[in-house]
């Protein structure tokens, strides 16, 4: 990836390269970026407003998008006429559980929630405990880990989905592949990655803020090759302010796109051309 970007300030960098090796290229400056990335959301309160900005009011045009696309996924990939198991789900970066509570538990058995803030995934428990009416005998949240992604493996072949909305631009490209490489040994056969994120209209832009990175279409793509991750299908988020970046959503595989072949037939193939 050699597509230049900018800062928050509107710093300019040559390579997302240049940018990885200022911001975390040892080890010292790599446990800084993190730290300083929690250390952000540890100062924001656990609250729908919090987690989202100030953008509380994108929720539900947030929510209606994933359903949509979530119940084409599952109908694609999980048949209910076909279908002899439980759904899980892990809801990474999960803050309070908005995700959990508006979506996944509506479509999955179980639900685990990934979330390096404490007071974020307390707020999450509280609302989604097992104690807590949210919970069912057939849709509830399971388990609860304070871990970040950079550090977490899942159990393997527990997901049916794993969910990773607006947290992935904390990691730094090295741990983004490492991440996706440890969690496809979560996922179950057919399972897939479902990524959802704020997408650069060119290179990327780094926010010296809440130390994240919102990196383009085809910077995404890279690593996604990288992984050894194939697009399923995407779709682009509606009804959003016009002030916030574009939020794209990829449905990943770990499945080789299946080749169509495009043989031209006979009467086709000997049809006469004009010669340009």
């Amino acid at each position: 990836m050699d597509a230049a970007g900018l800062d928050s300030d509107g710093r300019e960098f040559k390579s997302p390269d240049e940018m990885w090796t200022e911001q975390a290229g040892d080890p010292n400056k790599k446990t800084l970026w993190y730290r300083n990335g929690v250390s952000y959301w540890e100062g924001v309160e656990a609250s729908m407003d919090g987690v989202l900005g100030g953008f509380a009011n994108v929720n539900e045009p947030d929510i209606k998008c994933s359903e949509e696309f979530l119940k084409i996924i599952l109908s694609e990939r999980f048949p209910a006429d076909a279908r002899h198991q439980t759904l899980v789900a892990l809801d990474c970066g999960s803050g309070i559980g908005r995700i959990t509570k508006n979506l996944l538990i509506r479509h999955f058995n179980e639900v685990d929630l990934l979330e390096p803030v404490s007071h974020f995934l307390e707020a999450a428990r509280q609302t989604l405990g097992p104690e807590n009416h949210m919970n069912s005998d057939t849709h509830k949240a399971v388990n609860f880990y304070c871990v970040p992604l950079q550090d977490f493996t899942p159990e393997s072949g527990r997901y049916d989905v794993i969910w990773i909305q607006w947290c992935i631009g904390h990691l730094t490209d090295d741990d983004f592949v490492s991440f996706f490489k440890r969690a496809k040994v979560g996922l179950k056969p057919g399972g897939l990655f479902i990524l959802k994120e704020n997408l650069a209209r060119s290179g990327f832009v780094l926010d010296n803020e809440d130390r994240s990175v919102t990196r383009s279409d085809l910077y995404f793509k890279e690593l996604f090759s990288r992984c050894g991750l194939h697009v399923y299908k995407s779709k682009d988020q509606r009804g959003f302010p016009e002030e916030l970046f574009a939020v794209k959503m990829y449905a990943l595989t770990t499945d080789v796109p299946k080749k169509v072949n495009r043989t031209r037939s006979k009467s086709q193939a000997n049809r006469p051309r004009i010669i340009k």
